[in-house]
């Protein structure tokens, strides 16, 4: 049970949030961001968002009794989420950042050397068009 203070106040302003936070963190290794908290009059409900995670708890402002369910999506999901940015903070969000910035100046020295070697010349730059004409026959295809 969650201590009453922290849940039963009339004034919903004095509801102890961190408190209810750190208890589910404290307890039952609670892990993620805090998505969501919200606060009606017999209910409180948190959502904690991680990558591949996700924790919803319900607590009965009355009597402090509260349920939570915990899913784990697996490694699948973890990876899915790290690539999209989802659910995993600011600095991870800066390595895909840089990440792309760094791609981006290899892509771009390597055309710039493909140019600098007339042998290869050619057959680079038909290659590069093969390939950007295959992800864009994919994407056509696929992408609804």
């Amino acid at each position: 049970m969650v201590n009453l203070k922290w849940v039963n106040q009339p004034d919903t302003n004095k509801i102890n949030k961190l408190q209810i936070v750190e208890f589910f963190r404290s307890k039952h290794e609670v892990k993620g961001a805090l998505s969501d908290f919200r606060i009606d009059d017999r209910e409180l409900s948190l959502t904690f968002n991680g990558p591949g995670y996700l924790a919803d708890s319900f607590i009965d402002r009355e009597t402090g009794k509260y349920e939570l369910t915990i899913t784990r999506f697996g490694a699948v999901a973890v990876i899915n989420d790290l690539h999209k940015g989802r659910d995993s903070g600011k600095a991870w969000s800066w390595i895909i950042d840089i990440s792309a910035v760094l791609m981006t100046l290899v892509s771009i020295s390597g055309i710039i050397l493909i140019c600098f070697i007339k042998k290869k010349r050619l057959s680079g730059f038909i290659i590069a068009a093969v390939g950007t004409m295959v992800c864009y026959l994919i994407y056509r295809l696929f992408v609804p």
